[in-house]
């Protein structure tokens, strides 16, 4: 494999030659108990697997198609909520942050700060996440060439702190519709940052509402986890929901939760294979062939 820092976000390390980690909770909160009981059954699976874990779940959707969709309980409620199962399931959290106040707010409770793929650019966000000093995903833009996120990157770092993951959500492919560039992940980790795939928003349908199942072809989340563990990734993010019909934001590109173990068992053996090998070897270019 090559030579990628490893990030260490309480007892769970990624990067390096670390196993697989999974980053995964359902898109949005929607309310304590719903909240807490996709943490519990998120537990008693990553314990059953033995797979590093990461609870994720977003407190404000801001940038949702309608003003009148679902954006969640908003940051007071929403931190109150991550915290609770950050203590009561004994696992770091990861949220979004939208601005600078909110990141230096968020970053006094989770462990993960995430700057969203379309605040990707965004300066002072990102100095504000670095200086939280926790860890920092950073979702690439739909609109940026994987190697654009060096400047991201260095923003981040210009705080002084490199712990940085990066992640691919999807690029542009015409209209209402993305498509994984499977050059993107080598591409981002020989920049030397952990690298993350998410396979559920590169199967939304930017454009049509989540409620509208023509949205999202979730079918393919195993097949895009599947390549994307091959190339060598450091972590899977998985939007997850126990019942995708129900959920009130991006119901149609959730994975249905009950899905999620066969994949997961799938993935981590091929990224037990996948570690032994050297990931690096690639023909060169000379004189502008290969």
């Amino acid at each position: 494999m090559s030579q990628v820092r490893e990030v260490v976000v309480g007892d769970v390390r990624i990067g390096g030659n670390n196993p697989l980690v999974l980053i995964a909770g359902p898109c949005v909160i929607e309310g304590r108990q719903a909240a807490l009981e996709a943490a519990a059954r998120l537990r008693e699976l990553v314990d059953e697997l033995k797979i590093p874990w990461i609870f994720k779940s977003s407190y404000d959707k801001a940038n949702r198609g309608e003003s009148a969709s679902y954006r969640g309980p908003e940051v007071n409620s929403g931190l109150d909520i991550l915290a609770e199962i950050r203590e009561t399931y004994r696992v770091p959290v990861l949220t979004d942050a939208h601005d600078p106040q909110e990141a230096e707010t968020v970053g006094k409770v989770v462990d993960v700060v995430q700057i969203p793929a379309y605040l990707s650019m965004q300066t002072p966000l990102a100095i504000a996440a670095g200086k939280t000093g926790k860890a920092i995903n950073v979702k690439k833009g739909q609109f940026l060439h994987p190697e654009a996120m060096t400047g991201i990157a260095r923003k981040i770092e210009s705080t002084g702190n490199p712990r940085i993951l990066l992640t691919e959500r999807g690029t542009t492919f015409g209209y209402n519709d993305l498509v994984a560039d499977y050059r993107a992940l080598p591409r981002m980790r020989r920049l030397g940052y952990p690298v993350v795939l998410d396979p559920t928003h590169i199967i939304r349908k930017p454009g049509i509402p989540s409620s509208d199942p023509r949205g999202g072809d979730p079918e393919y989340v195993p097949h895009l986890a599947r390549a994307g563990v091959a190339a060598g990734i450091d972590a899977l993010f998985i939007e997850t929901h126990l019942a995708p019909e129900k959920a009130r934001c991006d119901a149609c590109s959730m994975l249905r939760f009950d899905y999620l173990k066969e994949m997961l068992q799938q993935c981590m053996e091929l990224d037990r294979i996948v570690k032994r090998w050297d990931l690096s070897i690639r023909p060169r270019r000379q004189d502008g062939f290969v």
